[in-house]
């Protein structure tokens, strides 16, 4: 069941609703796509989005490193040779965590293809569904509630809120969040690495009383060493992202005392199914719960990530909103979203076909 040939191409998808973080304002949306073809005719798709400022891979090198040359080594491959080819891959491109995500995705759904199982299947499913957060960029508190009403209205139970510029703000925000809706939505929030230790203390402190799900990345990347020395609280409830790249990463936060207690995995900093697989052990294995996260990308890879998350047993948060405000997709299938709730279809593979 060998590879026949590989197709490389980029499309810019659009994004119908602009937003702000605390680094950049997003309004395009550029992916790179991969169809591995087998000599029997079965193909896998995978997709690219990398973040530039978290993993150092712009996307024209995303583009270059899937250029022919560095590819052609998979070419004539037995795809029943996975865990080795994605090995290969890995070694292969050790500086494009997303190109290497794309070709790691598109070798596991022509794999499952070929075995006619769901992906989630063959990684050995454990969750049914989840609801998904939608995230609410940084706006001014009357944008932030009205675009709050849009979500609740389109049914989804879970807002994530893009923080970290101005710190009186964002614990305004929070508080007339709650004070208009509620515990009608469930709120975690993102503060970007916009907050030293000390902001960080003061916004769990004042935001308590508030039922704030989960921080992710309050502070800077390298702040690990400051981070575990926050409050053992205070830890439990941060989400390490731009701090997690890797496997490396993932065993360096759960030295002693736990840096964070909840890893948020993205296909697009780590490279793909394989590598979020060892991320996702290491938690299992130090008592961390898992978020798994997303940049703005394609069906493809955000159904990818659904797959992964399904299959772990730590998984306890899913913010893979990704694709949602597409202007369009190279792909149609994938992941089955019902009232914000996120669930795998029964279709061999990824389920996503070509349009």
């Amino acid at each position: 069941m060998k590879i026949k040939n590989i197709k490389i191409w980029s499309a810019d998808l659009g994004n119908t609703k602009p937003y702000t973080i605390a680094f950049k304002t997003v309004d395009e949306v550029w992916n790179a796509f991969v169809e591995i073809t087998l000599d029997n005719g079965i193909t896998g798709i995978g997709a690219a989005n990398p973040s530039e400022y978290v993993t150092g891979e712009s996307f024209e090198q995303c583009t270059e490193a899937l250029q022919e040359k560095n590819i052609q080594f998979l070419v004539g491959r037995d795809i029943r040779e996975l865990n080795q080819l994605t090995f290969e891959v890995w070694q292969k491109l050790p500086k494009n965590p997303a190109a290497r995500a794309a070709l790691d995705i598109a070798l596991y759904d022509a794999f499952t293809k070929h075995l006619d199982v769901p992906l989630v299947k063959y990684l050995g499913q454990k969750i049914k569904s989840l609801p998904t957060s939608n995230t609410i960029g940084i706006k001014n508190v009357t944008e932030t509630l009205k675009e709050a009403k849009e979500y609740g209205e389109r049914g989804f139970s879970v807002l994530k809120v893009k923080l970290g510029i101005d710190l009186e703000e964002d614990i305004e925000r929070m508080v007339k969040l709650r004070e208009t809706f509620g515990k009608k939505f469930v709120i975690r929030i993102d503060a970007n690495q916009g907050y030293d230790s000390a902001q960080t203390i003061e916004f769990y402190n004042r935001t308590k009383a508030l039922d704030i799900e989960l921080i992710e990345q309050p502070q800077k990347a390298r702040a690990i060493e400051e981070t575990r020395q926050l409050p053992a609280e205070i830890r439990k409830v941060i989400a390490a992202d731009e701090s997690l790249l890797s496997p490396h990463n993932a065993l360096e936060l759960v030295k002693p005392p736990l840096a964070t207690g909840i890893f948020n995995i993205k296909l697009m900093k780590c490279g793909g199914v394989s590598q979020a697989i060892k991320i996702a052990d290491i938690a299992q294995h130090a008592g961390v719960d898992l978020f798994w996260g997303c940049n703005d990308e394609s069906i493809v890879s955000i159904t990818a990530a659904l797959h992964v998350a399904f299959a772990s047993s730590n998984t306890k948060y899913i913010d893979l909103d990704g694709s949602l405000d597409l202007a369009k997709d190279e792909v149609t299938g994938g992941f089955v979203l019902k009232d914000g709730v996120m669930y795998c279809s029964d279709k061999p593979g990824l389920g996503v076909e070509r349009i």
